[in-house]
């Protein structure tokens, strides 16, 4: 937490400076000075008369805030102010992952490192929350379509320092198929210290979307002799015929994330944590 002062002034002291205002778009990320509460603004409500907005954290946990001073934007204090009254736009422009954008930056050589992923699906989810930090980064994602043979493609990969490898599972939790994969994976040559793998606990990285994004409270539920992606489009009410349909419907669907806030937290500390581990010297 920043160690600005919000305490009085000597009134014998220069004249304080007069703090920008930045509007409180969605999206924005601030810091509450008092609490150190870091948060992205997921919407502006009026409650008694005040102008509150409600900032939303790494861990999807939500707390309410009045407008005004005490705030910090990339440790700069501001004043925040309802969007439409804002005097200038709000801070540096961001990408979808709420990194502040770099302007001008060509993507940078790929490389040796790479990112994992199950399948088609989860790679151009990936790409698209976090596809400008990555090219910044020189991160490629590549599909793996299925995780059953991982030991083999890790040995074959060769990973070692320079060259590592962060991987994301679908359903990795305690007892099931892909973790005992993983674990597995995980002695294959160099992989120790060169290889992480994490995972979300959901059965198909659809359901890492919160469904609030198509009005939805929650995701249906599939029985279990259907695939799931077709019953999902079922239990919607979509078209769900075949593979087409399936196609169609992850394009509405990729169609409704416009930023890591319509993701659910089990993702993104997970492919955060990737990212760290490729790009973080250890």
């Amino acid at each position: 937490m920043s160690s600005f002062s919000w305490g009085p002034q000597d009134i014998t002291a220069p004249a304080r400076t007069v703090l920008r205002k930045v509007g409180a778009e969605t999206g924005l990320v601030l810091e509450d000075v008092a609490s150190g509460w870091v948060g992205a603004v997921v919407r502006v409500e009026k409650s008694g008369g005040l102008h509150l907005m409600v900032l939303e954290d790494r861990r999807g946990k939500k707390k309410s805030f009045e407008l005004g001073f005490g705030f910090l934007l990339e440790g700069e204090p501001v004043e925040v102010v309802p969007a439409a009254a804002a005097a200038a736009k709000a801070g540096p422009a961001r990408t979808a992952s709420g990194s502040v954008r770099v302007a001008n930056q060509r993507a940078r050589t790929a490389r040796a490192s790479r990112i994992w992923v199950e399948g088609k699906h989860d790679a151009e989810l990936v790409e698209k929350v976090w596809g400008d930090d990555l090219r910044v980064e020189g991160i490629v994602v590549e599909p793996l379509h299925g995780v059953d043979d991982l030991y083999s493609a890790v040995r074959e990969f060769s990973p070692g320092p320079g060259r590592r490898l962060g991987i994301l599972v679908d359903h990795l939790v305690p007892g099931s198929k892909e973790s005992r994969i993983a674990a597995e994976a995980m002695t294959s040559p160099g992989a120790p210290g060169n290889v992480l793998i994490v995972g979300h606990p959901y059965v198909d990285v659809w359901q890492a979307i919160k469904p609030s994004v198509i009005g939805r409270t929650a995701w249906p539920v599939v029985p279990r002799h259907l695939d799931w992606k077709t019953g999902i489009l079922q239990g919607l009410g979509w078209p769900h015929r075949d593979h087409t349909d399936v196609a169609m419907g992850w394009k509405k669907l990729l169609g409704q994330v416009n930023s890591y806030a319509d993701l659910e937290p089990s993702l993104l500390g997970r492919v955060e944590e990737v990212i760290d581990f490729l790009t973080v010297p250890g």
